[in-house]
């Protein structure tokens, strides 16, 4: 681990972790969600803050346990945009009960909970997935039931002190799933002091159940988070900025783990909201505006992921980028790992601060070799050059290409690179080189007579970059035009455009001998 002057805000976090819940065998850390429909990126960010105060345990070389909840034991309180409208008679039922609107999984709640496991695989998240439906079947939680059932009262109390409307006298801390509708349209009417209660559903329906043997019931949420922290023994969990406000269930959660359950509450990270740059509003996955990991991963490198967290205080809101900041923040990142294997200056403080941001961005152990680093910018020529051939881009770069590692990250980046393109990139960074000359272009003479001039100093010589860039104001001057007319025609041959990546460079990249063919059919 890097020699940190300044704390990485994960460290801070993790000392205060250890300060506060003494020096224990194993830390307990934990995130989750209720699995409503696509988790998207704003989500995403409990889980990777949560990662990344995991790694700042272990680098101090403490055993931790990492949870990741799936509240698919919730009931279904909405039909999400994507999903079929006939969907909407299975309000009330539970997520992991409803089956999957797409029919490629076994219910509603494994076709998005398999959605982000499967699109974060790559990220090196060592966690442990728990779904709440299983253990509330299994009745795990019967102890836990009982114990906010018999402090009702207590409950009832904390609760009442944040709501406008207080709870009625007869209130019971337990949502039931009716047996016979599957809904949970229930009350309960009799507690016995011990497992067992009486429902009534709305449906008709009015039946005895022991819930130590017998799991069709769940805690309210404001019960069921508090209740789930002490089951756990949970060390550390944060939540977002909904759940941070006074009155929130995280208020109610700590008030409701310490008078309940007799536990000390987590240690709290508040982490705020994310936007998409170019797209307005908080995100959600009901409503359809919603960048899932799998989105932003289709454009960033895992690394690359892990770093635009990382590099940002939880508390800080931020947007990821899929317009040009793509660009930039790729070489930010390539900057940022320069610099932590000593391939570009930075005084004594920026390196510690850029260092543990690196260590903390890489999905597995930091590499030995500072890793190959291919110019996304450049990426995104040659990738159009090659009308997205990875295979004839990858020769472009086999001189590079020094070992497996070096090829698996041109491959990603080269992927991303493409993804980019298709998707996000403006019109004026898209381009095909044509194969003949465009008919429908016009180009005077002297212009045709400068590039036919350029093609027959490339026939000559091989150029560098800098020598070929003084060949352009050689013709020019040779025939008598100024600059922006050459460079204007040149493009339009090239890429049937006014303007274009920096013609010297891109010339060299798309081999004379294609310029050549076309420049000399004019």
């Amino acid at each position: 681990m890097a020699d940190n002057k300044v704390k990485h805000w994960a460290d801070s976090i993790a000392e205060r972790v250890i300060h506060q819940r003494g020096d224990k065998s194993k830390y307990v850390c934990a995130s989750g969600i209720s699995p409503s429909g696509t988790i998207h990126i704003g989500n995403f960010r409990e889980i990777i803050t949560t990662d990344l105060v995991v790694r700042a345990l272990k680098d101090k070389g403490k055993q931790v346990r990492f949870i990741y909840s799936w509240d698919d034991f919730d009931r279904m309180r909405k039909v999400p945009a994507g999903v079929p409208a006939e969907f909407k008679k299975y309000i009330g039922m539970p997520y992991s009960d409803i089956p999957d609107p797409f029919g490629c999984h076994k219910s509603y709640a494994e076709h998005f909970e398999k959605e982000l496991e499967d699109s974060i695989a790559g990220l090196g998240f060592d966690v442990e997935f728990i779904r709440q439906s299983e253990k509330y079947k299994k009745c795990e939680y019967k102890d836990g039931i009982k114990k906010a059932m018999n402090e009702r009262k207590k409950v009832m109390e904390i609760l009442n002190k944040y709501r406008k409307e207080h709870l009625s006298e007869n209130w019971y801390p337990l949502h039931v799933y009716c047996e016979k509708c599957k809904r949970d349209d229930t009350q309960v009417v009799f507690y016995d002091g011990n497992y067992k209660i009486e429902y009534v559903c709305k449906c008709g329906n009015k039946a005895e159940v022991d819930f130590s043997k017998k799991g069709i019931v769940k805690l309210p949420w404001r019960v069921d988070w508090p209740m789930r922290w002490a089951h756990e023994k949970v060390d550390f969990e944060p939540g977002g900025k909904d759940h941070s406000t006074t009155g929130s269930s995280r208020t109610t959660g700590v008030e409701i783990v310490n008078a309940v359950f007799n536990e000390k509450e987590p240690i709290y990270q508040m982490y705020d909201f994310i936007g998409v740059k170019g797209v307005g509003g908080k995100m959600s996955g009901s409503t359809g505006n919603a960048f899932s990991p799998k989105d932003v991963l289709e454009i960033y490198e895992p690394e690359l992921v892990r770093w635009l967290f990382a590099g940002t205080r939880p508390n800080a809101e931020f947007s990821i980028s899929f317009d040009l900041d793509v660009i930039k923040n790729y070489e930010d990142f390539d900057k940022c790992e320069r610099i932590y294997f000593n391939e570009h200056e930075a005084n004594e403080k920026e390196k510690a601060k850029q260092s543990r941001i690196y260590e903390l961005s890489c999905p597995a152990a930091v590499p030995r070799n500072m890793p190959y680093q291919p110019s996304f910018r450049h990426l995104t020529n040659v990738v159009q050059i090659y009308e997205n051939d990875m295979k004839e881009a990858a020769k472009h770069y086999k001189a590079e290409l020094a070992n497996k590692n070096d090829e698996k990250r041109f491959n990603i980046r080269a992927q991303c690179a493409i993804n980019w393109l298709r998707e996000y990139a403006p019109a004026d960074m898209k381009f095909r080189v044509q194969k003949t000359v465009p008919k429908n272009i016009k180009i005077g003479a002297k212009e045709k007579e400068a590039l036919k001039l350029l093609a027959k100093a490339l026939k000559e010589k091989d150029f560098e970059e800098k020598e070929l860039f003084n060949e352009f104001y050689e013709v020019c001057k040779q025939t008598g035009i100024e600059n922006k007319q050459f460079f204007k025609a040149a493009y339009l041959v090239l890429i049937e455009k006014e303007r274009g990546p920096k013609l010297a460079p891109f010339i060299l990249t798309i081999g004379k001998e294609r310029v050549v063919k076309l420049f000399d059919s004019l």
